[in-house]
């Protein structure tokens, strides 16, 4: 969508969309969340992005330069799919996983996506997440919004919500509705995980160009789930490790190598159709138009590797560190090939490498959308680097995803490696205008 096309399918400060909270009422006109619903969820049709000039922050009035270069920051609308997604990879994520609380229904469960859905429009336009914000409701009352934000721009922010196996149970009564992968996902060789930080509910993916924009959408949006949902864990990450547009630059992982140079792009819809989005005669209809998200927390031995020779660093990975090329040969972006041999004989890509085994050339020709970030928390109790990889994809089918990772089970690299935390969910498509994200589910 265009910079004028956005701003014209878009309610500015005045408009619909900041009207009031879903879960609240309007303070002057003492309108209901039931009432509001047709009006607050945003003035996209197709998607959960609003790309609106955003003329208010924290209750001020912004000058009109300022207010454009709010418009620029928004993530552009992805169509019938979530944000987030097929967006270009941002710089900072913060992955939230929720559980529901104890004895909650499946009206609160409702009420719950409509208020994350109005409040999720808003944040993505670099607006508080109600009307009255941080700075303009009462002095004797908790603001509605956290503040952290005021004067930051939406910085790309997007944000994308998913369905864990858990959640298609009794308690809501959706157990017919569970597409039928959507399953716990199994245990792998070398599999070491953290209960503490693996599946949930409910998840939250939140990327942007400002960590500070990412934080406070996490921060708020667990606010808004108090006594409904609770966080279940989190991970912060810096410096994405794919791209998903060709004018994104390959980044570099914590290991140093170029990361995601094959990834799927956004430009690429015959690949997205085959390896990404779920059509409508393979799963239930309220996820035609999703995916489904993995998410794994993957600690890198960082000071092992940092002793490894850059020969051997080279053979475990399957590509020249300095290019990112393959070793049979070529630039970055050459097709590796696996039937080049050295003046030995050997192969010149080993077949234990990541490369090769990861590749789809030997994989039946699946591949899958990244969009990991890299993590550092801190160091670990033996004075090690707290460090790795939290890994995202999107796939069509949990299956694919479970092949790679078997195929991985010989992966030179995973002296390396150790998987900690894991997580499988169902992404829904974008809701339709004026209603609120999982409604197809929950058939609201």
């Amino acid at each position: 969508m265009s910079h004028d096309e956005q701003t014209s399918a878009a309610a500015g400060p005045s408009g619909s969309a900041a009207a009031a909270s879903p879960s609240g009422r309007d303070a002057s006109a003492g309108v209901s969340r039931r009432d509001l619903m047709g009006l607050a969820i945003g003035a996209s049709a197709t998607s959960l992005v609003v790309g609106a000039g955003a003329g208010l922050v924290g209750g001020a009035a912004y000058g009109q330069d300022q207010a454009r270069r709010v418009m620029d920051a928004v993530a552009p609308a992805s169509g019938i799919h979530q944000p987030g997604i097929t967006t270009p990879v941002q710089e900072h994520l913060h992955f939230a996983a929720y559980d529901m609380m104890a004895r909650t229904t499946r009206d609160d469960l409702a009420e719950l996506l409509a208020d994350w859905t109005y409040a999720a429009n808003r944040l993505m336009q670099g607006l508080d997440v109600s009307a009255t914000g941080a700075l303009g409701g009462s002095p004797e009352a908790p603001p509605d919004d956290t503040g952290e934000a005021v004067g930051l721009p939406a910085s790309n922010l997007t944000i994308t919500f998913g369905f864990g196996p858990s959640l298609f149970d009794a308690r809501f009564g959706l157990e017919g509705q569970r597409p039928p992968g959507l399953e716990r996902l199994p245990a792998f060789l070398g599999d070491d995980l953290d209960p503490l930080r693996s599946d949930g509910d409910l998840c939250i993916q939140a990327c942007a160009d400002d960590p500070q924009v990412a934080v406070h959408a996490i921060r708020n949006l667990s606010r808004i789930a108090f006594g409904r949902a609770t966080i279940r864990w989190s991970q912060l990450g810096f410096g994405r490790t794919s791209k998903t547009t060709a004018a994104q630059t390959t980044p570099r992982n914590l290991f140093g190598y170029k990361d995601g140079t094959a990834n799927i792009l956004a430009d690429d819809t015959a690949a997205l159709d085959q390896n990404v989005w779920v059509s409508a005669s393979e799963g239930p209809a309220w996820l035609a138009g999703g995916s489904y998200l993995v998410a794994r927390r993957i600690a890198m031995l960082i000071e092992t590797w940092d002793r490894t020779r850059l020969a051997e660093q080279d053979r475990v990975v399957g590509r020249d560190k300095a290019a990112g090329a393959p070793l049979s040969g070529g630039d970055e972006f050459t097709a590796p090939d696996f039937g080049a041999t050295d003046a030995t004989g050997k192969p010149r890509i080993d077949r234990r490498s990541h490369v090769s085994l990861a590749h789809p050339d030997n994989n039946g020709g699946i591949r899958i959308l990244r969009r990991g970030y890299n993590f550092v928390d801190g160091t670990t109790d033996l004075g090690r680097l707290n460090a790795g990889l939290f890994f995202l994809s999107f796939q069509k089918s949990p299956d694919r995803f479970i092949t790679l990772q078997k195929a991985l089970s010989t992966d030179a690299m995973g002296e390396y490696l150790r998987h900690v935390g894991s997580g499988l969910w169902a992404v829904p498509p974008a809701p339709a205008s004026g209603a609120s994200i999982g409604a197809g589910l929950l058939g609201a």
